[in-house]
């Protein structure tokens, strides 16, 4: 017996997929995954309408998503992040449903407790055998953790496989296991890896961008949490990952091995990893693939799914055990709310994903940002979208200054005594609008584009089309 049928169109056929379901996709393969245009193209030729995608993400790979939405293939769509090129189509309103945004810790919860239900899951495989079991460690498309998958695969009501290394019965080292598949589908091709390294993925040689870093990891090393046994979470962006090459050093210099790296691995978590400043990384997905090749072969670099990641609906997720995390923010007002979901002029280019989960579980939460974008300031009387509530950050870190939250008194007088150039944010603001002027506000459409769903239930802001 095996599961493997001949094409996708027989998989969807025996899924029993018909008008107003929901189908769901994971994005491992980031701007490099061909799997959701395959499937929806399959989907539309059917003339099956009025679907709910539900994927993780959705990069600009997957454009002519737009056109399946316009011609009524598609009528909502739930994720936890929109790339810019995607998202400008959604800002100037092709939908009639808005979007449903949710976190990378929300989306796993709502799935598993049956808030938004999956009819049909395409899980996208670099390795599979004929019952099923599949990885993302092997293959022409290797794209090392899957962890967005499980959820997917688990609670769906079919499961399909979609791979192009089709291997013996069993297949060593499996993610996912053969008891959550109903069907195996091989194609030439599921990507191309290189797109896994989509966006900022190096050192910034910015010297604003240096300032920013060196500073923040001053922040953790003063903040008394940097000691043995300490875990720690930072982006793909070049001053985030240049914060960690500088807290590499501050941790080899002082003999301080951590717990845990967390989150979103990249090669240069795993340099750290080899340098002795962790003993295990835990990864959700890979970011580069140095930390695919890292994932395959050192039994320290560990998969983990989403729900084990970030789930409120968990019995226990790792954000709640996280010391520090590094984020980013396109925008940050003065009551520290911060906003990643859209850029300055209103256009979705991004999303939650763990920002907002990291944020809430994290001992300390810390956002890295420039003081302009664009000669746009970073700081504001109230952020276009709020993404992460300011209740749940406690500093940023700017090339003028390092703003701390009120609410964190104890981590103020910390970074004073450490000599650090501690500002108020409402200064910082002031400080950045005299290079820059006060920018007009932008206009809101009327019409509700897409909703920011925390991570607990219930909508947390509403993004409104751009006229």
């Amino acid at each position: 017996m095996n599961k493997i049928v001949k094409s996708i169109k027989e998989a969807i056929l025996l899924s029993n997929l018909k008008d107003g379901m929901t189908i769901s996709f994971h994005h491992h393969l980031r701007n490099g995954d061909y799997v959701l245009n395959m499937v929806m193209d399959e989907i539309a030729a059917m003339g099956i309408k009025d679907l709910t995608v539900n994927a993780s993400s959705l990069f600009d790979a997957h454009m002519p998503l737009a056109g399946h939405i316009k011609n009524g293939v598609v009528t909502t769509v739930q994720t936890d992040y929109i790339a810019a090129g995607l998202g400008r189509e959604f800002s100037e309103g092709i939908m009639k449903n808005p979007v449903q945004f949710r976190t990378h810790g929300g989306r796993p919860a709502d799935i598993s407790t049956g808030k938004t239900p999956i009819d049909v899951a395409f899980i996208a495989a670099p390795a599979a055998d004929p019952m099923g079991n599949c990885s993302g460690k092997y293959g022409k498309s290797a794209c090392g953790s899957m962890g967005y998958a499980f959820a997917d695969a688990m609670f769906a009501k079919k499961t399909v496989v979609i791979t192009d290394n089709l291997v013996e019965y069993p297949l060593q080292d499996y993610s996912i296991s053969e008891d959550y598949i109903d069907y195996v589908a091989v194609v030439d091709a599921i990507g191309d890896p290189k797109g896994i390294v989509s966006g900022t993925t190096k050192i910034t040689r910015d010297p604003v961008g240096l300032v920013m870093a060196a500073n923040a990891a001053k922040v953790i090393e003063a903040s008394g949490l940097l000691k043995d046994g300490f875990s720690f979470q930072t982006g793909a962006g070049g001053a985030s990952l240049a914060a960690a090459k500088f807290l590499k050093d501050i941790m080899l210099q002082k003999g301080i091995c951590g717990s845990f790296g967390l989150g979103g691995i990249t090669g240069y978590m795993v340099d750290m990893l080899k340098a002795g400043c962790f003993k295990n990384l835990l990864d959700v997905q890979c970011f580069d693939l140095d930390a695919v090749e890292s994932i395959k072969n050192d039994p320290r670099h560990m998969e983990i799914s989403s729900m084990q990641y970030a789930s409120p609906a968990s019995r226990s997720a790792v954000v709640n055990s996280l010391d520090v995390v590094i984020l980013g923010a396109t925008e940050i007002d003065t009551d520290f709310n911060v906003n990643v979901h859209t850029d300055s002029n209103g256009y979705i280019m991004g999303g939650s994903g763990g920002h907002s989960d990291t944020a809430a579980g994290a001992k300390l939460s810390m956002i890295i940002a420039p003081m302009m974008r664009a000669r746009l300031p970073i700081v504001t009387d109230r952020v276009t979208c709020v993404s992460t509530p300011g209740k749940d950050i406690d500093v940023l870190v700017t090339q003028g200054g390092i703003a701390v939250n009120p609410k964190n008194a104890e981590l103020r007088q910390r970074l004073k005594d450490a000599k650090l150039p501690i500002i108020d944010i409402e200064e910082l603001k002031a400080k950045t609008e005299k290079i820059t002027g006060t920018p007009r506000k932008i206009p809101k459409g009327d019409k509700v584009v897409a909703e920011v769903i925390c991570r607990g239930g219930g909508v947390l802001d509403r993004i409104y089309n751009v006229k």
